[in-house]
C-alpha cells in the first residue's frame, strides 16, 4: 500500500469527522471539553501530515520561517497596559533606524551639496525622507503580518538563484555602509583626540563587545544609548545652527523641487548620494527584524495596533531625522557656499573651516562630537543589520558573539583596507561614493519589500492598501529610474 493510500485510510478511520461534545456527551465541564478542538487539529496533522511525510508549510512560502530574526532578543521587549505607556515602549527601533539617515556618509553628501549648490539639495533631503517613512512603514507591516524580516522573506519567497546574489547585494551594501561609518568614527576620534585614522578603524571594532554588554542588560538598555547619543547630536547641530544664522527664506524655498537637480549630472549625483545615504537598504533589513523585539499578540487585533504604533514610531523619529540631516546641509550652505567656499565633501576640512567662519572655538569641537555620536551609532546598528542580513539569508545559527564577530569583520577589514591605502585624503570623496553605491544597491532591497507588502496570500489581512502598495511602487520606479540616469551619465562622461 502507499503512502498516500495509507495516509487516506488513516484519516477515515482514526479521525472520523467529529462533532465538538455538548453537555449530552460530557455532563462536566473541564480541559477535556475545552481542548476538544485543539486535540482534534493535533490528531489531524499528526495522521494526514506525517503519514504522507509532507512538511507543514505557511500559505505562499515555499518554507517555514524557523527561527526568529534576531532570535536572542525576539518578543524580549514587554509591553505594558494602559495606551500612552503600550506607544511610549513602541519607541525605540523607529530611532534606531533613524541612525541610519544621519550616519557619516549622510554628513559628506550634506557637506559637499551645500557647500556646492547652497540650499537647493534640501528638496532632495525632503522627499528621501518622505520616501524612507512609506519604506520603512512597509517594513513593519512585513514584520508583523508574516513574522519574518525582509532577509527571512527573501529567503522563504525566492528559489536560491534569486536569493542568494540578494544576500551578496545585501552584504555589498553593508560594507559599503560601514566603510562610511568607520572612517566617520575614525575621523571623529582624530579631530577630538588626534588618534591616527588606521588605529581609530580598529577602535571601532569594540563596538561587537557594546552591543553584547547592553543587550545583556536588555535592548531597551540598547535603544537608550542609541537615542542618548542622538541627543547630543541634536544639542551640538542646534547651537551651530543658530551661530550660521542662515538665510532662513532661502532656506525655505530650498524645499521646493527644481528639475534643475535632474538636468545636471553633477547635482545629480549628489542627489542620488542623498537618496543613497537616506533610504539606505541595510535600514529596511533592520527595521523589519528589530520591530519584532516587541512582545505583541497574535492575534489580529493585537497585529493592527502593533502595526499603528510601530508606524508611529518609525515617522516620528524619521522626521526628527530630517531635522539633522537639514541641519547638516543648511550649516554647510550657510558657512561655506555663502562665503565661497564651493568645495568642501572632506569631514576635516568642515571641522577646520567653522571655527574662523563663525567666529568661535567651540563650533569645530561640536562638529566633531556629533559626527563622533554618529559615526558610533551607525557602527552599532549597522553590525546588527549584518547580523539580521546573515541570519535571515542563510539561516546561520551561531552563538551571538560569533555571529556579531564574523559579521562585524566581513565589513570593517575593507573599510580598514580603504582607510589605510587612501589615509585622510580624499575621505569626502569616498564617502560620497559608497553613499551613492547604496543607492545602486536600494531597488534590490525595495522591490522585494513592494512585493511582498503588496501580496495578500503573504500578508493575509494586513496586506498593504491599494494606495499604499501604489506609493510604494512609484517609489521604487522613481529610485530605479534615477539609479539608470546615474549610469547613463557615468558611462557617457557626464560626471
Amino acid at each position: 500500500m502507499s503512502a498516500r493510500s495509507y495516509a487516506l485510510l488513516v484519516n477515515t478511520t482514526l479521525t472520523p469527522p467529529l462533532r465538538p461534545p455538548n453537555s449530552l456527551d460530557f455532563p462536566i465541564r473541564g480541559p477535556i471539553v475545552e481542548n476538544y478542538s485543539h486535540l482534534q487539529s493535533i490528531m489531524t496533522d499528526h495522521f494526514s501530515l506525517a503519514a504522507l511525510g509532507s512538511p507543514r508549510t505557511e500559505p505562499d512560502w515555499r518554507r517555514d520561517r524557523g527561527d526568529a530574526a534576531l532570535s536572542d532578543v525576539h518578543r524580549s521587549v514587554a509591553l505594558p497596559t494602559g495606551k500612552w505607556r503600550r506607544i511610549a515602549a513602541f519607541l525605540g527601533p523607529g530611532y534606531m533606524v533613524a541612525v541610519g539617515y544621519m550616519d557619516p556618509g549622510n554628513w559628506a553628501t550634506s557637506l559637499a551639496g551645500g557647500s556646492k549648490f547652497g540650499y537647493t539639495l534640501l528638496t532632495v533631503a525632503l522627499i528621501s525622507n518622505i520616501m524612507a517613512i512609506v519604506l520603512q512603514s512597509l517594513c513593519a507591516r512585513l514584520a508583523i503580518a508574516s513574522g519574518r524580516d525582509l532577509a527571512q522573506a527573501c529567503r522563504d519567497a525566492f528559489p536560491r538563484w534569486v536569493a542568494w546574489p540578494l544576500w551578496a547585494l545585501a552584504e555589498l551594501a553593508i560594507i559599503a555602509t560601514d566603510i562610511a561609518e568607520v572612517i566617520g568614527t575614525a575621523i571623529g576620534l582624530n579631530l577630538l583626540f588626534g588618534i591616527p585614522l588606521e588605529l581609530g578603524v580598529l577602535i571601532t571594532a569594540l563596538d561587537v563587545f557594546l552591543i553584547l554588554w547592553l543587550q545583556k542588560k536588555g535592548f531597551r538598555w540598547l535603544e537608550a544609548f542609541i537615542i542618548t547619543l542622538l541627543g547630543v547630536i541634536a544639542i551640538c547641530f542646534g547651537i551651530q545652527i543658530v551661530l550660521a544664522d542662515p538665510d532662513w527664506g532661502q532656506v525655505i524655498r530650498g524645499f521646493a523641487p527644481t528639475v534643475e537637480i535632474v538636468k545636471n549630472p553633477q547635482m545629480l549625483y549628489l542627489a542620488l548620494g542623498i537618496l543613497g545615504a537616506t533610504v539606505m537598504p541595510h535600514n529596511l533589513y533592520l527595521h523589519s527584524a528589530i520591530v519584532q523585539t516587541r512582545a505583541y499578540g497574535d492575534t489580529l487585533p493585537e497585529k493592527r495596533q502593533a502595526l499603528t504604533y510601530a508606524t508611529f514610531d518609525s515617522t516620528l523619529a524619521l522626521m526628527f531625522a530630517l531635522v539633522i540631516n537639514a541641519s547638516i546641509l543648511i550649516l554647510a550652505a550657510a558657512s561655506f557656499h555663502a562665503t565661497g567656499q564651493t568645495e568642501v565633501a572632506e569631514l576635516g576640512t568642515a571641522h577646520t573651516l567653522l571655527g574662523p567662519l563663525l567666529g568661535l572655538s567651540i563650533a569645530p569641537a561640536l562638529f566633531a562630537i556629533a559626527l563622533l555620536c554618529c559615526g558610533l551609532n551607525s557602527t552599532v546598528t549597522a553590525t546588527l543589520a549584518g547580523q539580521a542580513v546573515m541570519e535571515g539569508f542563510l539561516d546561520l545559527r551561531l552563538p551571538p558573539w560569533v555571529r556579531r564577530l564574523v559579521t562585524r569583520s566581513i565589513a570593517i577589514l575593507p573599510a580598514a583596507a580603504v582607510t589605510l591605502l587612501y589615509g585622510s585624503e580624499g575621505t569626502g570623496r569616498l564617502l560620497i561614493l559608497t553613499q551613492v553605491v547604496l543607492s545602486l544597491q536600494l531597488s534590490f532591497a525595495v522591490v522585494p519589500l513592494v512585493m511582498f507588502t503588496t501580496n495578500k496570500r503573504k500578508m493575509g489581512a494586513l496586506v498593504a492598501p491599494l494606495w499604499l502598495g501604489a506609493f510604494a511602487t512609484l517609489i521604487a520606479l522613481v529610485i530605479i529610474g534615477l539609479n539608470l540616469k546615474l549610469l547613463w551619465d557615468f558611462t557617457h562622461g557626464g560626471l
